[in-house]
């Protein structure tokens, strides 16, 4: 699908990976809406504007989408990065899992994602098909921790498998409106969530890497975005971005 002359919704880009993939559409000539919690302080990118958004909050998402459909140009691509990933044991040394911890994970990272793919989808819905019939490109971002979560992540874990497991229906629910569905299983990336742990911790996480033997960063992230959005045969899949990685259990 073709990026120029058109606009893009990317969830979490104040940023790492949502910020890397905005910056790599706007260098396209797609005009971005960059929705995060807090954009203060945001990096200033030409063709990107940023929306102050809860992506748990329906209005606020709906306000959101509303100001990225009255864009120049076409609604047609929406990117949720948006997403935590604290830890808590199911029962620790301080007791059980708390509920209301486990319900905003999964709030945000999967509702959130859901929030903003559904009512993105609305708008796409309503702009002129392309070519085979063709409106727009969702992409969600999962988890290796959705096949191989480790302890502590159940509540990570839980809302990444979701994700997987909502990729394929929706991809089959939005088939009708020309919209494509696909979601990015990214291994371990050098994000924010990263930028406290030590050089040692760090490269430790990286030895355990087959190959290559580092870190992801976020513009691979957003290189295989724009892959995705570009192959029109890619549909209703998950991809992994991981290096081979497969998660020990700690």
């Amino acid at each position: 699908m073709q990026l120029t002359d058109t606009a893009a919704i990317v969830t979490g880009g104040a940023s790492g990976l949502g910020h890397a993939t905005a910056v790599a559409l706007a260098k396209h000539g797609v005009d971005v809406y960059a929705l995060d919690l807090n954009v203060d302080g945001a990096p200033q990118v030409d063709g990107v504007t940023y929306v102050a958004t809860d992506v748990t909050d329906p209005a606020q998402v709906q306000a959101a989408v509303d100001t990225a459909a009255a864009s120049a140009h076409p609604l047609r691509i929406v990117v949720n990065c948006a997403g935590v990933g604290p830890s808590m044991r199911i029962l620790g040394k301080k007791g059980p899992h708390d509920l209301d911890f486990y319900a905003t994970v999964v709030k945000v990272n999967l509702i959130g994602s859901f929030n903003v793919l559904t009512l993105a989808a609305e708008k796409i819905a309503a702009t002129d098909p392309l070519e085979d019939g063709q409106r727009g490109v969702a992409i969600n971002t999962a988890s290796i921790a959705a096949y191989d979560g480790q302890v502590g992540q159940a509540a990570y874990a839980s809302s990444k498998g979701g994700i997987v497991g909502l990729t394929l229906p929706a991809a089959r629910d939005l088939a009708q409106y020309g919209i494509r569905v696909a979601t990015i299983a990214p291994g371990i990336v050098e994000t924010p969530m990263l930028a406290t742990v030590s050089d040692e911790f760090r490269a430790g996480l990286a030895a355990g890497v087959p190959f290559p033997q580092r870190l992801g960063r976020p513009d691979e992230y957003a290189q295989l975005a724009l892959a995705i959005i570009d192959h029109d045969y890619l549909n209703g899949e998950v991809i992994r971005m991981d290096g081979a990685l497969r998660m020990a259990p700690r």
